[in-house]
């Protein structure tokens, strides 16, 4: 739960990224981010690729199958088309600050074009990357004293200089980037049944499912019920809820452990739910299986 918000205040991303420009009101290509407590939030999918730095606190990145924990002074990279969940993590008595860059498709495509950049087909790309580069690491502290600047939209001029800096410093750090960040292809279509019985935690749309699995809204509904027999919105509720019935009563989890991470936005719509799938709240399961 976020309790108080200093002077590092809005989460924003790139202005002229049209899917994003439905999603979010607030829109800029550079994040100075800070929270007083553990903060959790948003639609668990990159839209964009980013670079950015923990300035204080920790912060964990999940792609479902890797978690990694970022540390103050610790680079983290997270690649576009991509589900990953993350938790930021204060220091005692402190708040955890974080600066973050984003880069859109139209300072990536006129990079590429100006440097000869291209990128060749690769599979099994990570979804986040921890860079160790003391050139980048210098840069992203170098933001700082740009915030007001960086956060004012008539600074596009030099928002770009700034994007073009870090993808220059990306690229001497490891050249292989540019199969990541110059890919300006769309996902490609994939098996829903297996994509699905990976990523049915990850809290977002189910149109960003379709997306994923290389396919339109209406095409993934009509191929999601051949496959599962139910409408994606109902089989995603009920893997959800039965994965958390295992949790509870096999692995000793508590309630408050695994909402989030299965993709409920806040406790008691878990509690309700679960209870009208199961016929008994959540919290009673460990006290079942002690009987």
């Amino acid at each position: 739960m976020l309790i108080k918000v200093c002077k590092f205040e809005k989460e924003i991303i790139p202005d002229n990224n049209i899917q994003i420009m439905k999603d979010q009101k607030t829109l800029m290509p550079v994040n100075y981010s800070c929270h007083f407590a553990e903060f959790r939030d948003g639609e668990q999918f990159s839209l964009t690729h980013s670079l950015g730095l923990i300035l204080s606190g920790e912060m964990e990145l999940n792609d479902g199958t890797v978690k990694t924990l970022f540390k103050e002074g610790e680079l983290y990279s997270s690649r576009k088309n991509s589900l990953v969940k993350f938790a930021k993590y204060p220091p005692k008595n402190g708040e955890i600050k974080t600066v973050t860059i984003y880069f859109d498709d139209d300072i990536l495509h006129d990079f590429s074009r100006e440097y000869g950049y291209q990128a060749e087909k690769q599979k099994n790309i990570q979804a986040f990357i921890k860079p160790d580069s003391k050139a980048l690491s210098a840069f992203m502290y170098g933001l700082l004293p740009y915030e007001e600047l960086l956060s004012n939209p008539d600074s596009k001029e030099l928002i770009r200089l700034k994007q073009k800096e870090a993808l220059l410093l990306m690229m001497s750090y490891d050249p292989d980037l540019a199969h990541v960040l110059f890919d300006f292809s769309d996902p490609y279509k994939i098996d829903i049944e297996s994509f699905m019985n990976k990523n049915f935690h990850f809290n977002v749309k189910v149109e960003r499912f379709a997306y994923l699995t290389g396919r339109s809204l209406s095409a993934f509904k009509r191929d999601f019920q051949k496959c599962f027999g139910l409408p994606p919105r109902q089989w995603l509720q009920i893997r959800r809820l039965k994965e958390a019935h295992t949790l509870l009563s096999q692995n000793g989890n508590s309630v408050s452990d695994i909402y989030l991470d299965l993709g409920f936005e806040n406790l008691s719509h878990f509690s309700f739910a679960f209870k009208k799938q199961f016929g008994y709240p959540p919290s009673s399961v460990r006290l079942m299986d002690t009987k």
